[in-house]
């Protein structure tokens, strides 16, 4: 993959408030996006469709979320939009049109992560209540909730196999969550809270951690097969130095490509190579702001950041001149280079 030319990123606004994720539809035609300012909105460079905050006390009557949005998802086959809040809340949407369809609760804190298992209409949910949640969206029901993580769950993903992994904040623990046989397996290798999570294949994945570091995961093996501390430098002053957290991380789904964002003006690409023991930096993509999500698209083009002046969960920090919008980024293949897919 070569370096974009930085004039042509598209930027895109339309929140109010800080980007705190997205996600790109199965056909890469749409994107979603949802902010602190409690709206979701549709695009594909154009504004689509708004599905404006809620008012508080009306929850019954219009459906629009009144808290925060911290995470959303979409099933493979572009039927239905996921999003959950700090408000304990799920909402499914019908993508296509952005109806309101169900609303899910059980969850007794804010909701941190979703994901549709590939192929499926089951959506995995992680909360800030410590438990994963699994339901059956097209017929609008909850099956399981799963229990483990000793601290808030920050991050979650899923691919094809029945199964989800999470990220456990301050527990300092990445999870597989195996459905069936209603077991889990217990990863260890970050010192700091583990923010973020992203599946690359069925077999590896990619986490980041507030105490800077990146660390790619083997699914047979307890600890990092690399870990690339400080992957975003450090700020402060000498003797107050702190590494930049890392609040976002994507991989190319069955690829080496590897992205990951922080509060440091800069996307980062990297290259697992070597059988994911190892992560070798690429380019840095300027970007301004908190990088609060990160996502590729499926045939591997763009890459797409959502950007805020805070970070996500609060506002530890306010980056002024940051635009809180979402950054196109088209990614351009060597000359030469076979197309994988």
């Amino acid at each position: 993959v070569q370096p974009p030319d930085p004039d042509i990123i598209r930027v895109l606004r339309g929140h109010q408030q800080p980007i705190t994720c997205l996600v790109i539809s199965p056909d890469d035609k749409f994107i979603f996006s949802a902010a602190k300012d409690c709206s979701i909105i549709k695009c594909n460079g154009k504004r689509l469709c708004v599905v404006p905050r809620g008012k508080k006390g009306t929850e019954e009557q219009q459906p629009g979320h009144t808290a925060h949005i911290l995470c959303m998802a979409i099933s493979s086959d572009g039927k239905y939009l996921a999003t959950g809040d700090r408000n304990k809340l799920i909402m499914i949407w019908e993508a296509a049109t952005c109806k309101h369809l169900y609303k899910f609760t059980g969850h007794r804190d804010a909701v941190s992560g979703l994901s549709f298992q590939k192929g499926t209409h089951q959506l995995y949910s992680a909360s800030h209540d410590r438990s994963v949640k699994v339901w059956n969206v097209a017929e609008n029901a909850y099956i399981e909730t799963l229990f483990g993580h000793q601290d808030v769950i920050t991050g979650l993903d899923s691919l094809s196999r029945e199964c989800c992994v999470t990220s456990g904040g301050r527990d300092g623990t990445v999870r597989i969550w195996k459905i069936p046989e209603e077991s889990q397996l217990v990863f260890y290798g970050h010192q700091g809270s583990i923010d973020c999570i992203q599946l690359i294949n069925e077999e590896h994945m990619v986490s980041g951690a507030d105490d800077g570091s990146v660390a790619l995961w083997g699914l047979t093996k307890k600890k990092p097969l690399a870990v690339v501390r400080q992957a975003h430098g450090t700020h402060g002053s000498h003797s107050l130095q702190q590494p930049y957290w890392i609040s976002a991380v994507a991989a190319l789904h069955n690829s080496d490509l590897v992205a990951t964002g922080s509060h440091s003006a800069n996307v980062k690409l990297w290259k697992s190579g070597e059988g994911f023991r190892k992560l070798e930096p690429l380019f840095d993509i300027p970007v301004v702001g908190f990088v609060n999500s990160l996502k590729f698209s499926a045939a591997g083009d763009f890459l797409v950041a959502g950007l805020g002046q805070e970070h996500r969960l609060g506002r530890w920090w306010r980056i002024k001149e940051a635009k809180n919008s979402i950054c196109i980024i088209p990614l351009k293949r060597k000359a030469g280079v076979a197309d994988s897919s």
